[in-house]
């Protein structure tokens, strides 16, 4: 029996029946949309500060710290995203 003709696996919860698709999981570790993140808040503080003296004159000065706190930890969090996908590439071989 090959596996194109194997019936597909299936899981009942209640009076609904689920089909379970037969797919290696996706090996996701993150470097990627941390990267994107960081670069999207990076972005962002440099669009806001032409505009600091007029965002802090009306009360939104926090505004731009946000964006450089979003900044600096997603390059903590890509960091640590890197180094975690490395280690676990070293483990695999």
């Amino acid at each position: 029996m090959s596996a194109e003709s194997a019936p597909p696996k299936s899981h009942e919860i209640g009076n609904r029946t689920y089909l379970i698709a037969d797919v290696a999981p996706l090996d996701v570790d993150g470097v990627r949309t941390l990267m994107i993140g960081t670069l999207v808040w990076f972005v962002l503080f440099l669009g806001l500060l032409p505009f600091r003296g007029s965002l802090e004159a009306s009360g939104h000065g926090w505004w731009i710290w946000t964006c450089a706190a979003g900044t600096g930890l997603g390059l903590w969090g890509w960091d640590h995203c890197r180094r975690r996908a490395r280690k676990r590439a070293d483990s695999e071989d």
